[in-house]
């Protein structure tokens, strides 16, 4: 096709429960800051929307399903051992989908959801 135009991905949104506090659960584990607060839709650095539950609900006219496993958030942290003394500090009940791992080529990896059963993975850099 001739001009092909490659289209930039700006941002995931993903569907809360309780806006504010996802932000802190967001601001606190991996230093997102707001950018945008619209009424039930927030913009994070690094490209993370909040969206408020009730109104993801009534535009897709669909059920939310918490948990569903279909995607994961992925973030990169060098002293990962340090992150999990945080989250395990700051969020003791924490879900794990799996603790702090290794996997076969050398990444250390863990999974989690966060407040509303979104997954999380955080792993060392590749």
């Amino acid at each position: 096709m001739k001009g092909t135009l490659i289209m930039k991905m700006k941002n995931v949104l993903i569907v809360t429960k309780d806006i504010n506090k996802a932000r802190q659960f967001y601001h606190e584990l991996f230093g997102l800051e707001m950018i945008l607060d619209n009424d039930g839709n927030m913009i994070l650095t690094e490209g993370l929307v909040l969206q408020d539950e009730k109104i993801w609900s009534n535009f897709i006219n669909r059920d939310i399903i918490p948990k569903s496993n279909s995607c994961e958030i992925y973030f990169e942290e060098t002293d990962i051992e340090g992150f999990v003394e945080k989250l395990e500090r700051l969020y003791p009940k924490v879900q794990y989908v799996n603790r702090l791992m290794i996997h076969s080529w050398g990444q250390k990896v863990i999974r989690f959801y966060d407040l509303d059963g979104n997954l999380i993975e955080v792993g060392t850099p590749m």
